[in-house]
């Protein structure tokens, strides 16, 4: 199990290269408006995309770690988090109730059809991108322990340079 987690994170690790751009897929955020994830930016400073699901501890956990630190790191870093929801289309309608319920103010997406999950070869969440300013993957993981949005912080902040 450990070395095909490995062979995954190998896999996705070669096929983004050391920086790669955000595919092309339109989705939809939680507020009903359309986004092209190409077009994600911040103004020229780091984003951090995170995929999740309504029924995901970890991801949860994470999310919800990010959060009782966001405004240290937007003030910081001014970061961006997007979270993309790959709830399927019959339990979309729990994200918002979830996100708002949360307190969480990141910009949510609604990735329905796992295209974008796809796209990124996610396999299993949590899974974090940080985007540098410019628009390129330049860091991604795997999974949640506690703590681990501290090596989030830092792959956002080597993304500033």
């Amino acid at each position: 199990m450990i070395k095909k987690m490995f062979l995954a994170c190998a896999f996705a690790l070669s096929a983004l290269g050391a920086s790669a751009a955000l595919p092309s897929v339109v989705l939809n955020d939680i507020n009903g408006n359309t986004v092209n994830t190409a077009e994600l930016s911040n103004d020229g400073k780091p984003m951090v995309i995170s995929f999740f699901a309504t029924w995901c501890k970890p991801c949860q956990r994470e999310l919800k770690a990010i959060h009782e630190v966001y405004e240290d790191w937007q003030e910081e870093t001014g970061v961006k988090v997007i979270a993309v929801s790959i709830d399927e289309a019959q339990n979309a309608q729990k994200v918002k109730p979830l996100v708002e319920g949360k307190g969480w103010d990141y910009e949510v997406l609604l990735d329905t059809n796992s295209e974008f999950k796809r796209q990124l070869g996610v396999n299993d969440i949590p899974h974090v991108f940080v985007v540098d300013g410019e628009g390129n993957i330049v860091w991604n993981h795997q999974g949640y322990v506690d703590g681990g949005e501290e090596d989030i912080l830092e792959a956002v902040k080597k993304a500033m340079k």
